[in-house]
């Protein structure tokens, strides 16, 4: 006789050869037999032996942080660009700093997550347009070789020109202020090609929200970079940073509101229950009263750091909400069930019955 490992799963076999003795020889549930009873229960969501429908993603909180990071690196590559072309040298400096150090994390978050450092250089062997990792790969790699650049020569002016460069330092001046646009002009979709790796997978909550998913991370990634320049820039230079960090609170309450309306409803329920749900109900606070703080903060150094920390933690609460809801619809085969059923039954309504969805159930 095989064993298997479900096998303490089984209900027990005296109970099923009970369960066939009572019911043998009986059609309708009556004792007269003048009415039939259901012979089939009602079908519940479920799977074999309740095991995940969707394997969850071998992805652990390194990829949060990769998340956050991202977002903090790709705001920060615009608030330096913004501040080169309009003649803000301490916000400038600020920025590109904070670029190169979180794409610097970023990448040591990914890395930590597959395990071997070349694994990250495989990747980047070969482009496939068609696999969000592949691309975001490329945009990652163009993204810091642009960023790392221009914090270079940053790094050079505030030692005083102490680097070893050599004859190099006249090639670097040269080219830092078309490093830090280069870096610009890849940091949107280093913004945002997160979201579209999480949407592009089989778990239930990141694909129900994948129409919505990009609005959300990129408000999120304003929020973050200037949130991190409003702590470290004086408030005379901080007034890009202010004005991004408004427009991306207002873009993050309302992105974050239409993504959840737009979803469907039991895909939705992770973003509102458990560990994620309570990260992300902080993260409204957060915004909302850093978004307050920072229409106040013109004047004052205090609010304006204060203001900034909340819409940094905030991000940071979202990117990991999303993440763990993803996590969560996973494990629960109800979260693939419940909508798959909801959507057959629509183009069903609909008059669909000749495609392939419909005709394969």
């Amino acid at each position: 006789m095989s064993t298997s490992e479900y096998d303490s799963l089984r209900p027990p076999d005296e109970g099923r050869r009970r369960g066939r003795r009572k019911g043998k020889g009986r059609r309708g549930g009556g004792a007269d037999g003048s009415r039939e009873m259901p012979m089939v229960p009602e079908a519940e969501f479920t799977s074999y032996y309740g095991r995940p429908v969707v394997k969850p993603a071998p992805w652990g909180h390194e990829v949060g942080a990769y998340l956050f990071l991202g977002g903090v690196a790709a705001g920060s590559g615009l608030l330096a660009a913004g501040a080169q072309l309009t003649g803000r040298p301490t916000l400038r400096r600020n920025a590109r700093l904070s670029a190169l150090v979180a794409v610097t994390l970023s990448a040591a978050a990914l890395v930590k997550d597959l395990g071997r450092p070349e694994r990250f250089a495989n990747m980047l062997r070969t482009i496939k347009l068609t696999s969000p990792m592949s691309v975001g790969s490329w945009i990652l790699a163009a993204f810091s070789t642009g960023a790392g650049v221009a914090a270079v020569a940053e790094i050079d002016r505030m030692t005083g020109e102490r680097l070893p460069l050599g004859p190099l330092r006249p090639v670097l001046r040269a080219v830092e202020g078309p490093a830090g646009i280069e870096a610009a002009l890849f940091a949107p979709a280093l913004g945002v090609y997160t979201a579209v790796l999480l949407g592009d997978t089989a778990t239930p909550t990141w694909n129900a929200a994948h129409r919505d998913l990009p609005f959300v991370f990129v408000s999120s990634a304003s929020m973050a970079a200037s949130g991190l320049a409003m702590v470290t820039t004086p408030v005379a230079e901080a007034g890009p940073a202010r004005r991004l960090a408004v427009i991306g609170a207002v873009g993050d309450l309302v992105a974050t509101k239409v993504m959840q309306r737009r979803m469907d409803p039991v895909a939705a329920e992770p973003l509102h229950h458990g560990a994620a749900g309570r990260m992300l109900t902080w993260s409204e606070r957060l915004v909302v009263a850093g978004g307050l703080g920072t229409l106040l903060s013109g004047r004052h150094r205090g609010v304006a750091v204060a203001s900034g920390l909340a819409l940094m933690t905030a991000s940071a609460l979202t990117r990991f909400g999303v993440f763990e809801a993803g996590l969560e619809s996973a494990r629960d085969p109800r979260y693939t069930i419940e909508p798959q059923k909801r959507r057959l039954a629509a183009r069903r309504a609909a008059g669909i019955t000749d495609d392939s969805i419909t005709t394969s159930h």
